[in-house]
């Protein structure tokens, strides 16, 4: 009849282990349609290698610092709609409530005299109280978050122009320690080369824990030797990429706050309950009611934590721009943050994604528009490409999605 149970999960560790195995281990999702983030990365290797080679001031490291402070504030956004895509929902008013939520602070701080950490965190709470009007929007009537939140957009705009008043704009203090923050301050060598290091400690503790545990389960593992070959290849990659920006300015803050928060979201949708019910809810609503999980409460948590993180951004891109306008949060704000999702590997069905998808996504992103600047070539080609990149990702995710149906693994 076959061998027992035990001996076969005998034979697919002594299978899986080793360099080689965790190769094959690559190789085998790759085909089965679960290709993580293979395709994002290869992306951006041929938009850097292109524009690199139309302009050699692309890769240098005073470009490199610049794209790393710009991309922050719209990624922190991104980040937040990685969470409502989980679900298999969309906000479609991130970009209004970034601008409101800079407009806010700045009249609050400047025009009010409030203390500019209290006016931050009275921007974040109207930002998840907002997110938390959607989401009982949906749990109690019903409304397609797609309608709630383009409601959303048209009365959060309507609202900055009003406290922003017929000035338009406020200018914040430039002698301020945020506007530092958004324009100039980066961390001190040493400090990045630590990071890096602990990263990937931090790399090997938590692959070695969770090898640990599989095999005392009798499952597949992952080997010591994969698992150091992986951090030590982390470091190596990381610690080069830090000695080139400190030949310029260095790492910016700015850039340490944003992945500082991508780590935090991933280890909160990997480690913990509230991330497995995130991937329940988005794969199968009504299988997660009946295997007891909240659904009402995670979607009011995934909302009030996207325009939560949306209101940051807004904060983060006055600091950068040292001004509040009614400019703010519009244009191509809305569209980037969503379109980094999705470029980056987050599932539009819901049930797939990372919240490494916001950092992958916004740095093709904002590839396309430095280096198009650099250029010196129009904006109209930068919306066009990004356009095109977005549906090659799309048509990508859904013929992924239909190898992993056809494989058994959707």
């Amino acid at each position: 009849m076959g061998r027992p149970l035990l001996d076969r999960a005998d034979e697919r560790v002594r299978h899986e282990a080793g360099v080689a195995g965790a190769i094959r281990a690559f190789v085998t999702r790759v085909r089965s349609g679960d290709l993580g983030s293979l395709p994002v990365i290869v992306g951006l290797l041929i938009i850097w290698t292109v524009f690199q080679a139309l302009n050699p001031i692309f890769l240098s490291s005073n470009n490199l610092v610049n794209l790393l402070f710009d991309l922050s504030t719209v990624g922190v956004i991104s980040l937040g709609i990685v969470c409502v895509l989980l679900l298999g929902q969309i906000d479609l008013s991130v970009g209004s409530m970034s601008g409101f939520a800079s407009a806010l602070v700045g009249v609050l701080w400047v025009n009010e005299g409030w203390p500019i950490a209290v006016a931050i965190v009275a921007a974040l709470a109207l930002g998840a109280a907002v997110g938390t009007l959607y989401a009982f929007f949906l749990n109690r009537f019903g409304m397609p978050s797609f309608v709630s939140t383009l409601s959303g957009l048209l009365a959060i705009l309507g609202l900055q122009l009003y406290i922003l008043g017929s000035t338009g704009s406020i200018n914040l203090p430039y002698d301020s320690w945020i506007v530092d923050f958004g324009q100039i301050l980066t961390m001190p060598d040493w400090v990045a080369y630590a990071l890096v290091a602990l990263a990937g400690l931090a790399t090997f503790a938590l692959g070695a824990r969770n090898a640990a545990r599989r095999k005392a389960a009798g499952l597949s593992s992952r080997s010591t030797a994969s698992l150091l070959l992986q951090a030590g290849t982390l470091v190596v990659v990381l610690e080069a990429l830090a000695w080139y920006l400190n030949r310029d300015r260095g790492v910016p803050w700015m850039f340490g706050l944003f992945v500082a928060l991508v780590l935090v979201m991933q280890y909160a949708l990997t480690r913990t309950k509230w991330g497995r019910s995130m991937f329940a809810v988005g794969g199968n609503q009504e299988a997660a009611r009946r295997a007891g999980i909240n659904v009402r409460l995670i979607y009011a948590s995934a909302f009030a934590l996207c325009s939560s993180l949306a209101a940051l951004g807004g904060v983060l891109a006055a600091s950068r721009l040292a001004s509040a306008s009614q400019q703010a949060g519009t244009g191509d704000v809305n569209l980037n943050a969503i379109a980094a999702a999705v470029i980056g590997g987050t599932s539009l069905f819901g049930g797939r994604g990372s919240a490494y998808s916001a950092l992958l996504g916004i740095i093709v992103i904002q590839s396309i528009a430095s280096g198009l600047t650099l250029l010196n070539l129009s904006s109209s080609l930068r919306y066009m490409i990004t356009g095109g990149v977005l549906a090659i990702a799309v048509i990508v995710d859904s013929l992924a999605r239909r190898s992993r149906v056809s494989h058994g693994r959707a």
